[in-house]
């Protein structure tokens, strides 16, 4: 992939992590009044019919049928897996501690593209990953509670998802982001109704709640199409460093909208997650040139 097609996919990587931080936001805020399952479904709901309308503005409905195609639906599946479990996790697991374990996602990507796709990642990729990596851990600042045994699930969580980026690259590179998208939306919130009836019970939903829903729905549709196309577009090597920009806009939003202020050593781990970032920018220049 040229130098161009790896800039585009960087660009989706942030715009994607962007549109899951908004998206749990409105999450968060929810979950003050619905179970988590439940959230999911009202989330669902929303993404739906907001992934539906712009398909049918963009006369793509037709290509709907298309997410059910193998690579496509094992990718759906994948996602499925990894938020169900970071559902069930976060329910039994503060927010930090399966977040950071969350953070092994991308370096399972880079040994997945290594091993099935011959990528190429070289030792000062893997060392920015790293230390990507550990910025990220400075963020989230894990405690003791990650002995849990629910806090396995974050492992899960990072399989699924990383699963799910491998698998972008194998989708028809003609079947629009949005049906992905779509068939995304659709799978998840199939499984979240069915987790809502075996393991909780219907709570009443404020008027506040859906509208939460509606903000939540539209980022996580936006979400979804981002990190599907930064996949497509870019080499993995390129893309992963980036993933980490969700955990600094987590905290940028965390400061913003719920006064969950940073210590010392998050405002540090952000400096490093960008320093990081940068670092991947300028190397992958300096081997252009070479």
């Amino acid at each position: 992939m040229n130098q161009s097609s790896n800039l585009r996919g960087i660009i989706y990587m942030v715009l994607a992590g962007l549109s899951f931080v908004s998206c749990d936001s409105f999450l968060k805020l929810m979950l003050a009044d619905v179970p988590p399952f439940q959230s999911l479904v009202l989330r669902g709901i929303s993404a739906t019919v907001w992934c539906f309308g712009l398909l049918v503005v963009t006369g793509q409905t037709r290509e709907v049928p298309r997410f059910l195609e193998t690579w496509t639906l094992l990718r759906t599946l994948s996602e499925v897996v990894a938020i169900s479990s970071f559902i069930i996790g976060l329910a039994h697991v503060p927010l930090a501690d399966i977040t950071a374990i969350y953070q092994i996602s991308p370096l399972i990507v880079l040994a997945g593209a290594h091993l099935l796709w011959g990528e190429h990642v070289g030792a000062v990729r893997w060392a920015l990953i790293g230390l990507g990596l550990a910025g990220a851990l400075l963020v989230a600042q894990p405690g003791t509670a990650g002995a849990s045994p629910y806090a396995l699930l974050g492992f899960v969580t990072a399989l699924g998802a990383a699963g799910r980026d491998l698998l972008s690259r194998k989708a028809p590179a003609d079947t629009p982001g949005f049906v992905i998208a779509f068939g995304v939306c659709v799978a998840v919130m199939l499984a979240a109704l069915l987790n809502n009836q075996l393991f909780e019970s219907w709570q009443p939903v404020p008027t506040h709640t859906w509208l939460y829903s509606i903000g939540s729905g539209f980022f996580v549709m936006l979400g979804h199409y981002f990190v599907f196309s930064s996949f497509r577009h870019a080499t993995a090597r390129a893309v992963a460093p980036f993933y980490y920009c969700g955990t600094l806009a987590a905290a940028l939003f965390g400061v913003a909208f719920f006064g969950e202020w940073l210590n010392t050593l998050a405002i540090f781990g952000m400096i490093l997650i960008i320093a990081c970032g940068l670092g991947v920018l300028a190397f992958e220049q300096r081997e252009r040139r070479s």
